[in-house]
């Protein structure tokens, strides 16, 4: 399956480019007027000239060359690596499919390069570029703008920012000055100075089309996306992305495109996550996060209604890590995080940047939404990796999994079965928690339950029977929309689902 986002490192197995060169006889007499001896007056104006800008900054840009050697074969002739051996500019770029292509880069196995953009960031040679231009190079080459080149240490690298931090040995160099990134606002003019298909320093323009990017396609929930319009291609990952001041919004990392070039849309890193990060790997070579131990999903105008919200904001906690933060702070099921620290949370995307971008052990404030009434709850933040996994859930079809007593009627028409303890062992479930979906019924279906699910509250009253259940959705009317909380797998979430109404 063709991959839309794309990673704009560039690979010199891909690229050969091949301008061609002609020459013409100059004729005797010329047929057009020499060109005027200074420019005539401009017949536009008013459009935006970044020739100052660029001429100021572009010193401060430098290319990013990373070697990967060549490994010695650990497997038959002919055997393709595995994935996790495979450096992540390849992975993200190329897709799983590209070791065997007839026009892919050579795999780790036969080594080769990658090259991206990078920029100064201080005068004693301190580098940003992206994690993924220099993942799992053996040596790292940068070349400054006046041609001269260095052997590069990477200091850090943090593959969940995607930023990686350079150092070079070298004094008194040009430097990009930061911008404010809670300036940054759509409709503003940027413009990006990178390395495309390895024609360095080359600069493009555009506007910023979005902040707080969630990126579907990536998997960076904690790096809130600038989204622009402007040209990016492969080799201009890492590369800076400026503001009119010339200031440094963002670095450029991914594309979206299917074909692997340009289509309009771009996304950099905040510069702002990109300095916490940078700071954190020059500090301790790693990135810590803080982790709020909960799991959130979004809120639809179909679950704002069983939740009975007056529109979609916020994140809804569909579970909570035991012995985490938030339970250690009194945070439940079925609770509507509304702000961090006096942040809004707008959608359930929102959350993750704000949270991981704190330290561990720091205090936050949760305004958070409990059955209509709005709460404020402080929590002192644990460590991300910290994370309890979840067990796989039963199979539908698995009749260890279920206990004698199967569910009647009730208005969803819903039938349920108790989970033998097994199973609930295996779900990672307490004593007396959890009914097994044998048959959602028709509104339950069409919401998205399955045959195999396990439901675990009605609304927040917990269900661990197939008549508790039948209980809790007795008073169901046709029309009303009830909120389940249902495993499946490893994964719990909420399902809205508005009960038939009966035909009048």
């Amino acid at each position: 399956m063709t991959r839309p986002l794309r990673s704009i490192a560039l690979t010199t197995a891909l690229v050969a480019l091949l301008p061609a060169a002609c020459t013409a006889q100059t004729p005797s007499t010329p047929i057009a007027p020499p060109p005027a001896a200074t420019p005539s007056a401009p017949l536009v104006s008013g459009l935006p000239d970044f020739t100052a800008l660029v001429q100021r900054v572009g010193p401060a840009v430098v290319n990013v060359r990373a070697e990967i050697a060549p490994r010695r074969a650990s497997r038959g002739q002919g055997q393709m690596p595995n994935e996790e051996e495979i450096p992540e500019i390849f992975r993200r770029f190329f897709g799983p499919d590209m070791p065997g292509g007839p026009q892919g880069p050579r795999g780790p196995r036969g080594g080769g390069n990658s090259l991206g953009t990078g920029f100064l960031i201080s005068q004693d040679g301190y580098v940003l570029t992206n994690h993924h231009v220099v993942d799992g190079a053996d040596t790292v080459k940068v070349t400054l703008s006046d041609r001269r080149e260095f052997t590069a240490k990477v200091v850090g690298s943090d593959e969940q920012s995607d930023v990686a931090l350079l150092k070079i040995d070298a004094k008194s160099l040009p430097f990009l000055r930061l911008a404010n990134a809670s300036l940054t606002k759509p409709g503003q003019w940027v413009i990006a100075i990178g390395s495309p298909f390895g024609l360095d320093h080359s600069v493009t323009a555009g506007i910023v089309s979005a902040v707080g990017r969630m990126n579907p396609y990536a998997d960076q929930q904690y790096v809130p996306f600038i989204q622009t319009d402007v040209a990016i291609n492969q080799g201009n990952s890492g590369g800076p992305l400026l503001n009119t001041s010339g200031e440094v919004v963002g670095i450029n990392s991914q594309i979206f495109s299917n074909s692997g070039g340009y289509m309009g849309v771009s996304f950099a890193i905040p510069i702002d996550v990109a300095m916490n990060s940078a700071e954190q790997l020059r500090a301790t070579g790693k990135v810590q996060r803080g982790l709020l131990g909960v799991g959130v999903q979004a809120i639809t105008s179909e679950s704002a209604k069983g939740l009975g919200l007056s529109d979609s904001r916020g994140a809804l906690v569909n579970s909570v890590q035991a012995g985490g933060a938030a339970e250690k702070a009194g945070i439940q099921l079925g609770d509507v995080i509304l702000a961090v620290n006096d942040r809004p949370v707008n959608t359930s995307s929102d959350l993750p940047p704000l949270i991981g971008a704190l330290a561990p052990g720091a205090k936050v404030k949760l305004e958070i939404n409990r059955g209509g009434k709005v709460l404020t709850e402080q929590v002192v933040l644990g460590a991300l990796g910290a994370e309890v996994a979840g067990a796989p859930g039963p199979a539908a079809n698995d009749d260890s999994a279920v206990a004698p007593g199967r569910g009647g009627s009730n208005a969803l028409g819903l039938v349920g079965q108790d989970l033998a303890a097994n199973a609930r062992q295996r779900l990672g479930l307490k004593v007396g928690e959890g009914v097994l979906v044998q048959t959602p019924g028709e509104a339950a279906g069409e919401a998205g339950l399955r045959p195999g699910d396990v439901v675990l509250s009605v609304g927040r009253t917990a269900v661990g029977s197939a008549s508790a259940l039948n209980r809790e959705l007795a008073g169901v009317r046709p029309g009303d929309t009830v909120m389940l909380l249902v495993r499946r797998g490893a994964a719990t979430q909420f399902i809205a689902v508005t009960a038939e109404a009966k035909a009048g």
